[in-house]
């Protein structure tokens, strides 16, 4: 049904001896790390990760098995770091008073900040590199954007889009094949007005707010209507070449509130499989979910999670 078939594990998941080999006998052929850690994530923890033992052993394994290799990752806190705002304040966004601030994210009219954040950009994909030349660079997760005279007539989505273009140019030139996500969630879920996509940056839909107890075109769920009219202005304005869609159907974190210690998964694999023929019917190519918290502790309070059935409802089975 779809080209890619994946997971967004957080990286201490794998904590748990096996996890790669559960996700390689499943069937799923890529793999999202995530670092975790909302509002104050930065790429850190998947840097960390990688470069010690353990995450060396398990990029082996997914290599070996022809697992692809990605990461998704809240990186604005790394690509803009918030210790340039006392000597560079004009990079920073400015808030509703008039004053700027280093809280969240940048300002998207200043030129400076585009370029700071567009170099870093390459350099952390140096360091995490993807087998698909497919990136996920997301802004500060569900925080506000500039209102400086500039940005304040920009909506979420074009502030997003313009930064999104501006990393998509810098990494085509390191990396001719690279292909930016542009996330539509939480503030930027409407179409962006003023701003057009790069040609290599693609459209990313996570529906965060989305009943996952009903399937998505249930029409007994207001929540779910208004994620399909999302879903459909986004693949109307960016296309479906490309499309990704990030879901959260075993995502044990989401579950549980992100209040630990994990709840079991309220998987139902009949709504998995009403999702995945509406996100077919779009022409969406690629298909994830975050699995994070399916961890150690989480096999041990509940045991395996339903990762067989999910891969398989991916491949139409």
């Amino acid at each position: 049904m779809f080209t890619r078939r994946g997971i967004v594990p957080e990286v201490g998941d794998f904590a748990l001896p096996d996890l790669e080999q559960r996700i390689i006998a499943a069937g799923i052929n890529t793999v999202g790390f995530h670092a975790g850690g909302g509002a104050e994530a930065t790429p850190e923890g998947a840097i960390d990760f990688i470069t010690g033992e353990r995450g060396r052993a398990v990029l082996r394994a997914f290599a070996e098995a022809g697992v692809d290799i990605e990461y998704e990752l809240h990186a604005m806190r790394w690509l803009l770091p918030r210790g340039l705002f006392e000597r560079s304040p004009e990079l920073f966004r400015m808030d509703d008073t008039g004053v700027r601030t280093p809280d969240a994210n940048l300002c998207c009219s200043s030129s400076e900040a585009l370029r700071i954040v567009s170099q870093r950009a390459v350099q952390l994909c140096r360091i995490l590199r993807s087998t698909t030349h497919r990136y996920f660079l997301w802004a500060d997760d569900g925080q506000p954007w500039c209102q400086c005279p500039q940005c304040r007539g920009l909506s979420a989505s074009d502030q997003n889009l313009v930064i999104a273009n501006a990393i998509a140019g810098a990494l085509r030139e390191w990396d001719p094949r690279a292909r930016l996500a542009a996330l539509t969630y939480l503030q930027t879920l409407d179409p962006p007005r003023e701003v057009k996509p790069a040609s290599n940056v693609f459209l990313e839909f996570a529906p965060i707010r989305r009943d996952s107890s009903r399937a998505l075109t249930d029409p007994t769920s207001e929540a779910n209507a208004q994620m399909v009219a999302a879903c459909e202005a986004a693949i109307e304005f960016f296309g479906a070449p490309g499309a990704h869609v990030l879901e959260y159907w075993i995502d044990a974190s989401r579950a549980s509130g992100w209040k630990r210690p994990a709840a079991k998964l309220p998987y139902d694999g009949s709504v998995l499989r009403k999702d995945l023929r509406f996100y077919e019917t779009l022409g969406f190519e690629s298909v994830t979910s975050f699995s994070c918290w399916i961890d150690a502790d989480y096999v041990d309070r509940w045991g395996d999670p339903p990762l067989n059935d999910y891969a398989a409802a991916l491949r139409g089975e």
